[in-house]
């Protein structure tokens, strides 16, 4: 009887799951939080009427589900699948990504364009900025271009595909993992069904699922004591997105690896194979431009950051970004180091729980907070007892609320919401006097 009402409950959160990815525009927010909404609450649902014994297939399924609803899908939240699929086909024309943006490419070399770059052109949401996509992602580009046969929806298909083989990755490792570290495997339906999560990674594409993959693996390496394989994850990490290195200062101050040859070897091995092409490339200079660039022109659904700003804004009288960025990026790596220094992890799970406080601490102090940016986190923080990141899994959904117009502008209100659950959150977890979180394993 309680499969029946979870698989019922699957089947409604497969329907809203459908309609959210297929058919709701972003700039319809109402339809796009109450559905959401309703989405966490039947998660929720289905994850207290769970029994530790309910089969692992049974989760398995329901989640693979919801994920194939948004097989033929095109992204409703991102535009970021077309700038995949851009520099794909730039690729596959025997082109390079980094060397030109795409107005230059289509001005300079029209007559060497495709009719998908032709396509893919108007969806762009950067066209005047070089990629700031590493080597390992560009190869994925590439390899979608090719199976697209020139149509973006079979690019997308081909990005979903290998996203879904990475999600199904993640979940065998949390199988794995769960059980290792003497965890609930209830847990699982808290990833495996998050709205967020599949929308984000299966439905807009977003690669912090593969990111989280290799970040599961690196403890599931550590964990089985096989140290250099746990090193090339990490470092597979970072070719990925950059942004794992930030967690460099934790394996640095935890007595396991900070000696340890054979991870740092492996380490140094994946990042300099991830960057290999980057490294020998004339173009390089143009990626990192992009990536300084981006630390300092754009702002979206930050909390430290816009208090700090409007400091600027009263006393210098304009935005004060371009010195803001640079005094915040300073603060999170000392701050970062500071907390891998004092919390000297001794455990892997309180590793773990230290690669969560320091992400944590990136996202508090960062101008651009993206949804799917809390992925690997929130995958990482349900090894560890912490209830921040699924609470902002939830709660991010407020910073849709500038797409709301055709023009993007953030409400405020929205943004205070979504950042006093992140407090509340931050509050339980950190400094609510309270049995502490099992990090013994």
């Amino acid at each position: 009887m309680m499969y029946a009402v979870q698989a019922l409950l699957v089947l409604l959160m497969l329907a809203g799951i459908y309609f959210l990815g297929n058919l709701v525009p972003r700039t319809d927010f109402q339809s796009t939080l109450g559905l959401f909404v309703l989405l966490f609450g039947l998660m929720f649902l289905v994850f207290a009427l769970a029994k530790e014994e309910t089969p692992w297939f049974f989760i398995f399924i329901a989640g693979l589900l919801l994920r194939f609803s948004l097989f033929l899908a095109i992204p409703q939240w991102s535009e970021d699948y077309a700038r995949f699929l851009w520099d794909g086909e730039v690729l596959r024309l025997g082109e390079n990504p980094y060397s030109e943006t795409p107005a230059e490419f289509l001005e300079k070399h029209p007559l060497e364009s495709s009719a998908m770059l032709d396509q893919l052109f108007p969806f762009l949401n950067s066209p005047d900025y070089y990629s700031v996509y590493p080597p390992l992602n560009q190869g994925i580009f590439w390899m979608a271009a090719k199976a697209s046969n020139g149509l973006i929806a079979n690019g997308i298909i081909s990005l979903r595909l290998l996203l879904i083989l990475g999600e199904i990755g993640v979940f065998m490792l949390f199988l794995k993992l769960l059980k290792s570290f003497q965890l609930s495997q209830k847990l699982l339906w808290l990833y495996w069904l998050n709205p967020l999560v599949i929308l984000e990674v299966t439905g807009n594409l977003h690669f912090e699922g593969l990111v989280l993959l290799l970040l599961l693996a690196t403890v599931l390496a550590l964990k089985n004591k096989q140290h250099s394989t746990a090193g090339s994850f990490w470092g597979l990490a970072i070719g990925m997105k950059l942004l794992p290195l930030i967690l460099l200062p934790a394996f640095i101050f935890h007595p396991e690896t900070k000696k340890n040859t054979l991870l740092w070897f492996g380490a140094l091995v994946a990042v300099i194979i991830s960057f290999f092409w980057l490294i020998f490339n004339t173009a390089s200079m143009n990626f990192f431009q992009s990536l300084m660039l981006y630390q300092g022109k754009f702002e979206f659904n930050a909390s430290v950051y816009y208090l700090l700003r409007e400091v600027g804004f009263w006393i210098q009288g304009y935005n004060t970004i371009g010195v803001l960025t640079k005094i915040l990026s300073l603060v999170t790596m000392v701050a970062i180091a500071f907390f891998s220094w004092k919390k000297k992890p001794q455990t892997l799970t309180e590793l773990v729980d230290l690669w969560v406080l320091i992400y944590l601490i990136y996202l508090i102090l960062q101008p651009v907070v993206h949804p799917w940016y809390l992925i690997p986190a929130f995958g990482l923080s349900l090894l560890t007892g912490r209830n921040t990141f699924l609470i902002w899994t939830f709660a991010a959904i407020f910073s849709y609320r500038a797409y709301g117009n055709e023009i993007v502008v953030e409400n405020q209100l929205f943004l205070l919401i979504e950042y006093c659950l992140v407090l509340a959150g931050i509050y339980l977890d950190y400094f609510l006097p309270k049995r502490k979180p099992n990090l013994t394993p």
